[in-house]
């Protein structure tokens, strides 16, 4: 067993979000009113568990109309307030205008203290990786919902504008949560994950997918199979299908019938545009070279012996990047 401190075995998650991040910033609110540019931990039971998620609201927030969400899922292992700081979407929120939310995953074992390693945060991601030898699933699809309805009786949300981010391990929950909560969300965008569904999702309510991977992303290969890794276990072990697949089965569930190239990338980016889809739906993937298991134009936090490749692009920015494309995207009914 390897013996080593806290945020250095946490290294060893396999879709660590970020390390040893302070909440200590963070105000807890527990009755309806929640103050604009402040980052709040919302508490609310679900499926007889006490879970939480973390809230932004926009310096010029106001009820008197609808605003956008922005729903960012943190990657095994990570936290939401990791996820924050790791991605910038409160900086986002706070310029674009949107209510910026961070839900928490459950830790393995949900009885004991969640530890950033050893009892690791984890989303049921429809893989069934970290969770084959419990009991029971915890029901993410569900607490998310009853986070955008904990969101609903909140604030005055815009229920056609309502999207769905995450990397790694929470890119992965993204597409899961695309397929299951797909009469409420209106565009995904996952980072660095896979869809497990082994069949093209059923879309009988459309959702337009943005997908970002790095070509060096030892943990999420881009041919698939096994994520590299300085240790076995039997979880990490299940091989991941190769990207284009992932991306392939939303274009066929979005019945996409034509495909062009974006020229305006920059060189190190490869970005495929699949249009015409269902319901003026696109689903878009773009391949950043060189570039290992980090959120891109993000912190990363990272080793590159762990993640692969951590370096930064100054023309293309994540977070930049998706926002853009969620703006462009509406629920239709």
């Amino acid at each position: 067993m390897l013996k080593t401190p806290r945020c250095f075995a946490l290294l060893f998650s396999v879709f660590v979000g970020v390390l040893c991040l302070s909440s200590a910033d963070l105000v807890r609110a527990d009755d309806r009113k929640i103050a604009v540019s402040e980052t709040v931990r919302v508490s609310l039971a679900h499926d007889g568990i006490n879970r939480s998620y973390l809230a932004y609201l926009p310096s010029r927030y106001d009820d008197s109309r609808a605003w956008p969400v922005v729903m960012m899922l943190h990657g095994g292992g990570g936290t939401g307030r990791a996820a924050a700081r790791e991605t910038g979407w409160i900086g986002k929120a706070e310029q674009k205008g949107f209510i910026a939310v961070f839900p928490e995953a459950l830790p393995r074992n949900p009885n004991r203290r969640s530890r950033l390693a050893g009892n690791p945060q984890l989303w049921n991601d429809g893989s069934g990786r970290f969770h084959r030898h419990s009991d029971s699933l915890p029901d993410d699809v569900g607490f998310l919902n009853t986070v955008l309805d904990d969101l609903a009786a909140r604030f005055t949300v815009d229920d056609a504008r309502i999207f769905v981010s995450g990397f790694s391990n929470g890119a992965s929950m993204a597409f899961h949560a695309g397929v299951e909560l797909q009469n409420r969300i209106a565009a995904i965008a996952p980072v660095s994950g896979a869809y497990w569904g082994e069949s093209p999702p059923d879309m009988r309510f459309p959702v337009s997918v943005y997908y970002i991977t790095g070509t060096a992303d030892p943990l999420n290969p881009l041919q698939g199979g096994v994520p590299v890794l300085p240790f076995k276990s039997a979880a990490e072990q299940i091989p991941k299908p190769p990207v284009q697949v992932s991306v392939d089965k939303w274009v066929t569930a979005l019945g996409c019938a034509d495909t062009a190239s974006d020229a305006e990338s920059p060189v190190e980016v490869k970005t495929i545009l699949y249009q015409n889809c269902k319901g003026g739906t696109q689903v878009i993937f773009t391949s950043v070279a060189g570039l290992g298991h980090h959120w891109p134009g993000g912190r990363n936090f990272l080793p590159e012996k762990i993640a692969g490749p951590g370096r930064t692009y100054r023309d293309f920015d994540a977070t930049d990047e998706i926002w853009t494309f969620f703006s462009k995207n509406m629920r239709t009914p």
